[in-house]
């Protein structure tokens, strides 16, 4: 099997496995298993398949020549949508209904859940988008394409499950919530997610020369 094959193949298992998993077959393995056995399988599995993904993609290499070439324009936007996605993702983990094992939704959306009432799903979305955008190769192609599948479908699935779940009470927090992010208008993410993601966003770039060989974020510039 090539790496190109291997790669394909786990991205395949990553998306498949998650949606199974979370899904058709969350129930019937959760009442056979247990919970905490049922989490233990499902982390286990999202942890080799996605182990392979990145082992398959970094063996690969760089792949010549590119699909696309990025210019300036690509790296201003990229480094921009970067910062959103961060500031997504730390201001996810605060009062999102959205989370395994969190209450259902309490008054109006505060924070990022004001931007999108799936903060976490999309700053994986943006953040293999602008590396697809910026990096323009094959290999990019399938491993961000599988990221932006499973986060957002992961996020269309996630609506469904949950208004089965909560009934009228889910129904009415997507009234008032967005799916894409500032679809209901231009609102603060709250100065703990602004805060704390500037500072993910610019340590996160800071480590990307040492890590992947190529500065990212402000520090593209800067330096």
């Amino acid at each position: 099997m090539t790496p190109q094959m291997g790669l394909l193949l786990f991205a395949i298992l990553f998306v498949g496995t998650h949606f199974l998993l979370s899904h058709p077959l969350r129930g019937p393995l959760v009442r056979a298993m247990g919970e905490k056995a049922f989490q233990g399988l499902y982390s286990l599995v999202a942890i080799i398949t996605f182990g392979l993904m990145i082992y398959f993609y970094r063996i690969i290499g760089r792949e010549p020549p590119a699909l696309w070439q990025s210019g300036e324009t690509a790296w201003v936007v990229g480094t921009i949508l970067m910062w959103l996605a961060s500031i997504l993702f730390v201001g996810s983990f605060i009062g999102n209904p959205a989370l395994v094992g969190a209450p259902g939704p309490r008054g109006g959306p505060q924070g990022v859940l004001r931007i999108t009432r799936h903060p976490m799903m999309w700053s994986f979305a943006l953040w293999a988008a602008v590396h697809l955008m910026i990096l323009g190769q094959a290999k990019a192609l399938v491993f961000d394409s599988a990221i932006i599948i499973l986060a957002i479908g992961g996020a269309a699935a996630q609506d469904r499950k949950k208004a089965g779940q909560m009934g009228e009470d889910w129904h009415d927090w997507t009234a008032q919530t967005a799916f894409v992010p500032f679809t209901r208008g231009i609102a603060y993410p709250g100065t703990t997610a602004f805060v704390g993601g500037t500072l993910l966003f610019l340590l996160a770039t800071w480590l990307h020369e040492p890590i992947a060989h190529m500065p990212a974020g402000i520090w593209r510039w800067v330096g």
